[in-house]
């Protein structure tokens, strides 16, 4: 790792851009092992030795965002539009950018501009159909999904992406459809189980729920959602004992849960535990609401 950034005074120009190719490159492979802070400081020297190298700026960008390190990652990322104002590229990852700042409308102009000269990049698609989501334009994101399972329908993710959307939209069917064709290109898609397991369980389908999330905790026994929902399933097929027992440990996972407190403060109230239930019930108005 570079010790900051020396003193190249003495290097001829050939050799000062060999440097900063080489460091460019070395940065790739810390991003590649999430060393960003190693990579951040390859890259602002290379950026000392070569100002104008727009991958070197796009690519230190990256690292800034990936430890939400946002107004640096933003800067970068003008730098390299600056110097490559047609980089789809640095376009999608500053429209990422804006979106986890919860700038949504700068993140969506990125993305289309990215999408004029890149139409079809899943990752800024995908990055796309998220910003939509959280704009609440439902329809719109179904729309992306339609064109990523266009482009490629054997990703079994593309496939639970949409399933999510869906499940989402209360369109439970359709959601089972699309996490079903996930698991027919891999039969032990975690999430792909457990979100079906949700969705059987939304319509009732509880036996076929219960087969899924089974499936899924055998696979990944800590997966606090799996817990929370099998807890769910157990509670309406009759077996609250065995239900609290999934909850519990689902809270132990993950103690910000607020709907596994919300179902086993259901599962108390229900077996007329009623100081447990009202613990639960106040401890998921905390968390969702802060009083």
């Amino acid at each position: 790792m570079s010790e900051g950034i020396k003193d190249h005074s003495g290097l001829s120009e050939a050799a000062a851009q060999s440097r900063a190719s080489v460091l460019r490159s070395r940065a790739e492979s810390y991003i590649a092992l999430s060393r960003h802070d190693a990579a951040i400081a390859d890259l602002t020297e290379s950026i000392a030795l070569a100002p104008d190298n727009a991958r070197a700026w796009r690519l230190r960008g990256e690292s800034h965002r990936m430890i939400e390190r946002y107004e640096a990652a933003l800067e970068d990322f003008d730098e390299a539009l600056k110097l490559e104002p047609d980089s789809a590229y640095a376009l999608g990852s500053r429209g990422q950018t804006h979106a986890a700042m919860g700038r949504l409308e700068e993140a969506m102009a990125d993305f289309d501009h990215a999408l004029t000269l890149s139409p079809d990049s899943l990752w800024i698609l995908e990055a796309k159909a998220d910003a939509l989501v959280d704009l609440d334009r439902l329809d719109e994101a179904l729309d992306e999904h339609a064109k990523i399972l266009a482009l490629n329908g054997d990703l079994p993710y593309s496939w639970v992406a949409r399933g999510d959307l869906y499940q989402r939209m209360h369109l439970y069917v359709e959601a089972i459809d699309d996490y079903t064709k996930a698991l027919d290109i891999d039969p032990e898609h975690v999430r792909a189980l457990s979100r079906r397991g949700e969705a059987l369980r939304m319509v009732d389908r509880y036996e076929e729920a219960l087969s899924d999330l089974n499936r899924a905790l055998d696979l990944d026994p800590d997966n606090d959602r799996a817990l929370g929902s099998r807890g769910a399933v157990l509670s309406e097929l009759g077996d609250n004992e065995a239900a609290l027992t999934d909850l519990d440990r689902a809270i132990e996972l993950d103690p910000e849960y607020v709907w596994a407190y919300r179902v086993r403060g259901e599962i108390f109230q229900e077996l007329e535990r009623h100081e447990e239930a009202v613990s639960d019930f106040t401890q998921a108005l905390h968390l969702e609401f802060g009083g």
